[in-house]
């Protein structure tokens, strides 16, 4: 690992590296009833940068992260993209996309050193923002997502992570919740 990179990541630098957690909590909404899932996960978090778009320059972390039901082999969320750090503008980008057509675009302004910081992106926004695919934005329309994460002294981090679905056959707006504790491996 570079430590140039390192050194460049602002409040993200402490999380480059292997994470695993067998604490999460999912409750999403299946065929109208709401469902509790306990779950483990692995997450990669590997260091980029600079990363060039004319005057900016970003430096972030490629990831990866998976998620098990506990109990199970069989994966039931995935999702790949980037954590990116904007000295410059002091914010915190999570671009990421899940393999069910679904693509974010997380932000949140966060001090340099911050060990605590919340992203978030609205359906319709051109900054921070949610797309889906056809079936999904009709039946689970997404229209916030956000997530709060710390980053604690013990090599762990923790986040909980909120899905604003909006169900057209319900009538609402289900909040599809995850949250874990992971620690460095």
């Amino acid at each position: 690992m570079s430590e140039e990179i390192i050194k460049n990541l602002g409040p993200l630098a402490p999380l480059a590296g292997t994470w695993q957690g067998d604490q999460g909590t999912d409750v999403s909404r299946i065929h109208s009833k709401e469902t509790e899932t306990k779950y483990r996960e692995k997450a990669v978090f590997i260091p980029i940068g600079p990363v060039n778009n004319g005057p900016q320059k970003l430096y972030g972390l490629r990831y990866s992260m998976t998620a098990w039901p506990i109990g199970s082999d069989d994966a039931f969320h995935e999702e790949l993209g980037y954590w990116l750090w904007d000295k410059e503008n002091g914010q915190v980008l999570k671009s990421l996309m899940v393999p069910r057509g679904v693509v974010v675009n997380a932000g949140g302004c966060v001090e340099e050193n911050s060990k605590r910081f919340r992203l978030e992106a609205e359906c319709g926004s051109e900054t921070y923002g949610v797309m889906s695919n056809k079936f999904l934005d009709e039946t689970y329309k997404t229209k916030n997502y956000s997530v709060d994460v710390i980053i604690h002294d013990d090599d762990k981090f923790s986040y909980k992570q909120d899905t604003q679905l909006w169900i057209p056959v319900n009538q609402a707006i289900f909040h599809h919740t995850d949250e874990n504790t992971l620690e460095k491996v």
